[in-house]
């Protein structure tokens, strides 16, 4: 699903500044810092029931993933039914009462949130939102939904129907289109994180904060491989000064728990969504994730990199080798590194060496390895020995 990827010269801005300011001053209301949950589709796909969303909010909360940081269940697509003679969306057998599948959720002291399109149809062939916005954004607040994901891909062949080969008439399209569901949000009265599923379209961390999104797609979908992960990750570099309180870079969901990740690549996949300040959506299988798997996304040492209050996306300062060092500040003046092995033999080099001086720092520095706890001094040159596809991640506190 959703595999394109285009980019354009950015959008014109089509509505007037009083409108963009008003909506980005809801937006700023929710997701100061970056969204941490669970989301259903990567490991459930189309399975996703009523059942399944429950069991994932009782293992949020029984697995200490709250406790974590962890507040947002979000049900992906496939939850739609259809629409009766007077335009209102129903939900499918799947699930029989939203309204209280959303109560259950906040029960529990966590909120909920859905997915839908701005075409006619999901990407899945469900019921989009296309000529209902107003209806169905209404509809998720009365139901007390938190998070609209809304994905561009069943919007496509309406672009392609009105515009066709014109792709800025069709670029100004998807940005009409995500205006106007941004305004029916606003209008319901329900503070809900807004999050663009439009793959980095048209630049769309240059104006999809003026429009009300908290965050935005920078890419394709993810898959649970570490050629998907470290593509996505390498496509970050860049986008750093567009993130920040209320508005956030979003390489996808997080894929730590399922295919065939090594656990060296689990690690250094949490600790690299960490360090670009990326929304922390778990999407493995709850009930049945190993202590292993735990232990991972609840690190609150790597957590409190990805939650920190100033809200600063790293950058990729070097490469050498097959090894990228990435910076990223926070608050205080204290800084996180983190060391990169992409290579494919077990060491990228032996030893490799790290620079402080290319980091803009001087040695020796105390510092933290936040996966196994241990106080460390960074020296000038330092020789690391790194295995293949895992990483050093160290907190300095005051290094600036």
């Amino acid at each position: 699903m959703r595999k394109f990827l285009v980019f354009a010269p950015a959008a014109f801005l089509f509505v007037s500044f009083a409108a963009l300011s008003a909506m980005h001053a809801v937006a700023q209301e929710v997701a100061q810092t970056p969204p941490m949950g669970w989301n259903s589709w990567n490991y459930f796909a189309g399975k996703v029931d009523d059942k399944g969303v429950r069991a994932a909010a009782d293992q949020i909360v029984a697995t200490g993933m709250k406790d974590a940081g962890y507040i947002y269940v979000n049900i992906d697509d496939t939850w739609e039914g259809k629409r009766d003679e007077n335009g209102v969306l129903h939900t499918n057998e799947k699930f029989p009462d939203m309204k209280a599948l959303a109560d259950y959720v906040h029960s529990k002291g966590l909120k909920i949130g859905i997915y839908s399109s701005p075409g006619p149809l999901t990407c899945a062939k469900f019921e989009g939102s296309y000529g209902h916005e107003e209806q169905d954004a209404k509809m998720y607040a009365e139901w007390g939904i938190d998070y609209l994901k809304y994905d561009l891909c069943g919007f496509r062949q309406i672009m392609d129907q009105q515009a066709p080969n014109d792709k800025a008439a069709q670029m100004k399209m998807m940005y009409e289109a995500y205006v106007k569901m941004g305004k029916a949000l606003k209008a319901a009265g329900r503070p809900i994180v807004y999050s663009f599923c439009q793959y980095g379209w048209d630049s769309v961390w240059e104006w999809g904060p003026a429009i009300g999104a908290n965050l935005w797609r920078t890419t394709g979908d993810i898959r649970p491989a570490w050629d998907s992960m470290y593509t996505i990750l390498s496509q970050q570099e860049g986008l750093q000064g567009y993130a920040g309180p209320g508005h956030w870079n979003d390489p996808d969901m997080l894929e730590v728990g399922n295919g065939k990740l090594t656990p060296a690549e689990n690690r250094t996949h949490f600790s690299m969504w960490a360090m670009l300040a990326a929304p922390l959506l778990a999407g493995n299988d709850l009930p049945n994730m190993t202590p292993e798997i735990k232990q991972i996304l609840t690190n609150k040492d790597v957590i409190a990199i990805d939650q920190d209050k100033l809200g600063k996306q790293a950058r990729r300062v070097y490469s050498e080798g097959e090894v990228d060092v990435w910076e990223r500040d926070l608050a205080g003046d204290a800084t996180a590194i983190a060391v990169l092995n992409a290579g494919s033999d077990r060491y990228s080099t032996h030893p490799f060496h790290l620079s402080l001086r290319k980091l803009g720092l001087h040695g020796p520095l105390k510092a933290t390895d936040l996966w196994s706890g241990k106080e460390i001094t960074l020296t000038e040159d330092m020789p690391l020995e790194i295995a293949r596809h895992d990483i050093l991640l160290v907190r300095i506190g005051r290094s600036k």
